[in-house]
This record gives C-alpha cells, structure tokens and sequence, in this order.
C-alpha cells in the first residue's frame, strides 16, 4: 500500500523558517517523482515543488523559486522541503503528492497523495 506522510508544518513568523518532510512508503522510491502542493482555504490547489531523484530534476513554482528547496534522502524513502523566508501568503495545507514517472506540474497528474500539514506564516 502506497502511504505518503506529510510533517513539519507550523505556526511561523513572516521571515521565518520551516522544513517540511514527506515520508513515503509502499513503493520504489526511485519509480516515482514526488512533488508538493498547497491549498489555501478558497484557493485551486498549487505546485510548489517537485523532484524526481532517479534523475535529478526538479522544478518550483514562481512564486516560491530562491525561497524553497525540495531535496530527497533515497535511503529514508523521504523528501523534504526546506521553506525559507516564508511570507503570509505561504499560508496553506500542504501535501506530498507521488506519481510514476517523471516530474509534472499539475495535480491531476499524480496518483497518490499524503492528508496534508498545515503551515501558517503571521505577518
């Protein structure tokens, strides 16, 4: 059974720091390309970040580029997201999603998802 479990989320100042980590299990870790999302309340799901370490290649967001950086531990089947300079309107749940395969940006295209860690930036 495929299971993605997302944590490091929290409350943090505007300026402020946060690593998110996405444990995954069930499956080749290296098969699959592993990207986060976020969902502001009244907000379309976004692309953050994705990696595909079989590869090497990874992508962000506009909005997050220079601030975030997604990494991968191939070893502990987990990747992470390290958050910095956050800004309030980084507030939202954020997923893990997984898919088989190369990177890809949009939601529709992944196949297994975590429940999501929320990550609340005050200004």
């Amino acid at each position: 059974e495929v299971q993605l479990v997302e944590s490091g989320g929290g409350l943090v100042q505007a300026g402020g720091s946060l690593r998110l980590s996405c444990a995954a299990s069930g499956f080749t870790f290296d098969d699959f390309a592993i990207a986060w999302f976020r969902q502001a309340p009244g907000k379309e799901r976004e692309g953050v970040s994705c990696i595909f370490s079989y590869d090497g290649t990874s992508s962000y967001g506009d909005s997050v580029k220079g601030r975030f950086t997604i990494s991968s531990d191939n070893a502990k089947n987990t990747v992470y997201l390290q958050m910095n300079n956050l800004k309030p309107e980084d507030t939202a749940v954020y997923y893990c999603a997984a898919r088989v395969s190369g990177i890809a940006s949009l939601a529709s295209r992944y196949d297994f998802w975590g429940q999501g860690t929320q990550v609340t930036v005050s200004s």
